[in-house]
């Protein structure tokens, strides 16, 4: 652990919020978003406004959609740095 370098807070995001800016530069809707990872349009709605917990499970299947890591919508605006 001596090379363990902290991830640094760049931005004060949701992950709700990651998940709405990803689907809309995406175009999609949110009735579009869960044809595409199967987790019911209402959920998304929740999920983007923080009534709903996103979870690991759905940031997999949600990722899977968006074709992005999970991690980018679980821990939103952190900057991870390489240890080199």
């Amino acid at each position: 652990m001596r090379n363990f370098i902290p991830a640094k807070k760049r931005v004060n995001v949701s992950p709700g919020e990651s998940v709405r800016i990803l689907r809309e530069l995406q175009g999609f809707t949110q009735a579009e978003l869960s044809e595409h990872c199967g987790i019911p349009q209402a959920t998304i709605s929740g999920i983007e406004t923080g009534r709903i917990n996103l979870g690991v499970e759905r940031a997999k299947a949600l990722a899977i959609a968006l074709r992005c890591h999970p991690a980018v919508l679980v821990f939103p605006g952190w900057k991870i740095t390489n240890a080199a």
